[in-house]
């Protein structure tokens, strides 16, 4: 049985944006993870096993949306890629508690990398879903 590695229900520029967020998810989260301890007033309650549960929590939306659009229903697959998309948003979060300038150049650079990442995915997934609808 041949699988192929990429599939009809999905543009290939929508494939490379997730595969390029799902990178930099893994990355900002894994530095975080790893690194917690340097991260400024961090919770106490975030440890590095919480962050990598939170990871594995965000990259299922992106693993429903895939399986959804397979099975044919596109537009709540776009809906679920396009929400996976804006979780690299929470990366500003950091933000909220320490300003850019409190936070290491390889912190800033995995968070902005996510959200960069994850903005482009969410507006992929929006106007794949609006080329099909229009189509």
């Amino acid at each position: 049985m041949h699988i192929p590695l990429t599939a009809p229900h999905l543009s290939k520029p929508v494939w490379l944006l997730l595969a390029v967020y799902f990178i930099a998810s893994l990355t900002h989260f894994a530095h975080n993870a790893e690194f917690i301890a340097i991260y400024p007033n961090m919770p106490a309650f975030i440890t590095r096993e919480t962050v990598y549960w939170a990871w594995l929590a965000v990259s299922s939306l992106g693993v429903a949306g895939l399986i959804v659009s397979r099975l044919g229903l596109h537009a709540l697959g776009a809906l679920l890629l396009m929400a996976y998309g804006v979780c690299g948003l929470d990366g500003l979060l950091h933000y909220t508690l320490a300003l850019c300038t409190e936070h290491t150049l390889a912190t800033n650079l995995t968070i902005w990398f996510e959200v960069l990442a994850g903005s482009a995915l969410a507006v992929g997934a929006v106007c794949m879903a609006w080329h099909r609808v229009k189509n």
